[in-house]
């Protein structure tokens, strides 16, 4: 029943529409009518305003056709760079860019696939319970979207988010992370006419990364160090150096643990460089913050169950995943709707290489179809 062809010419027209982080108000608008065609009551929330964006989040509302709980469908609109004046290739039933930049399968495939599966809803007036449409901006960059989203416009209290790679697996754990921000402050001076006047803050970094042990940490943790700057000339012993990581895991103590050790490392090496009586000692600043919560759904949970009856009625496989990602899901679950993460086959997401098979696509798209459907006759 899904129209391929129609599937394939949404997602082309979708990619071919910039719509990087915070710049998400053009795809919005191309948006917006396919949806209230479709019966949806529209609505777009003050996210934008929050988030320093031209566009909000946008949440369709459909009635459906007959009475159940309603179910969230949620994917993101915008992209990562580059992702401007993407020209999209179809070959051997396979997208890709051409090179210069992503894209925009992440989420656009999704964002796609929600689109047609409606429309064949639609089309064949199948019986399908209330929907709530949730398309997010500014995923990419912190899930700001979802964290700015307007929660009192949401019925359902689960669903599935598309955003991710296997067709045939559903999401279930997640990890929680946190955000660790460190500024080091040390003392600038001559680098060749008073070295040793100043105190190198790009050393003291460097002497506690090295004390670090970055990656993966065990099969529910990891650490990572992502960005240092500092410095303002190769002949100035640098007075400041910024170094911005993460820490990740399933398990909330571990993480507790892990960050400790990446804030003790840098106050170590800090402590390494300071001579006692000085009176301008090196200084350092830390911010730790959550960037999202871990999810844990359980494996008899409506969501999981009626994905499985889905992918069994279509004598496909449909296997409970865990990742070491986040998601906008994380932010739904924190806010008490619990969501799946299901797979739409994009791959190599975030560089040139980025593609996706139209069969996956549709693969997908008959997988939420099934969902629709046996959501709404129970």
């Amino acid at each position: 029943m899904i129209n391929e062809d129609r599937l394939a010419q949404t997602f082309i027209e979708l990619v071919k529409i910039d719509s990087v982080s915070k710049e998400e108000a053009e795809v919005c608008a191309h948006i917006q009518p396919v949806l209230a065609d479709l019966g949806a009551q529209i609505m777009i929330d003050g996210a934008g305003e929050k988030v320093g964006g031209d566009c909000g989040n946008l949440i369709a509302r459909f009635s459906g056709n007959r009475k159940c709980e309603p179910l969230m469908l949620s994917a993101h609109m915008d992209t990562v760079e580059p992702g401007r004046g993407i020209k999209p290739i179809f070959a051997d039933g396979v997208f890709t860019s051409d090179g210069t930049t992503i894209l925009g399968a992440d989420d656009k495939s999704a964002v796609a696939i929600i689109l047609e599966t409606l429309r064949v809803v639609e089309e064949n007036d199948l019986p399908c319970g209330p929907i709530d449409v949730v398309l997010t901006v500014c995923e990419e960059i912190g899930l700001l979207g979802a964290r700015h989203l307007d929660f009192s416009k949401i019925r359902a209290k689960y669903g599935y988010a598309l955003d991710a790679t296997d067709t045939e697996g559903i999401v279930v754990r997640a990890p929680s992370a946190n955000r660790i921000e460190l500024t080091v402050h040390g003392r600038d001076a001559h680098a060749g006419a008073a070295p040793e006047r100043g105190i190198n803050a790009i050393a003291i970094a460097g002497r506690a990364i090295a004390g670090l042990t970055l990656g993966r940490l065990d099969i529910e943790t990891t650490c990572n160090i992502g960005i240092i700057k500092g410095g303002l000339a190769h002949n100035i012993v640098p007075s400041y150096a910024t170094i911005s990581g993460e820490a990740r895991s399933h398990d909330e103590d571990k993480l507790a643990a892990v960050t400790e050790r990446m804030v003790a490392a840098f106050e170590a090496a800090r402590d390494a460089f300071t001579v006692p009586g000085d009176p301008d000692p090196p200084r350092l600043d830390v911010n730790v913050q959550r960037d999202f919560t871990r999810t844990h759904i359980a494996d008899d949970h409506p969501a999981v169950v009626l994905a499985q009856r889905a992918a069994k009625q279509l004598g496909r496989p449909m296997k409970s995943k865990i990742t070491g990602g986040g998601a906008d899901a994380n932010i739904f679950f924190e806010k008490g709707i619990v969501t799946g993460v299901l797979g739409t086959g994009m791959r190599d997401m975030h560089t040139v290489r980025e593609n996706v098979r139209l069969a996956d696509m549709v693969h997908c798209a008959e997988l939420l179809l099934e969902i629709l459907r046996l959501h709404a006759v129970g």
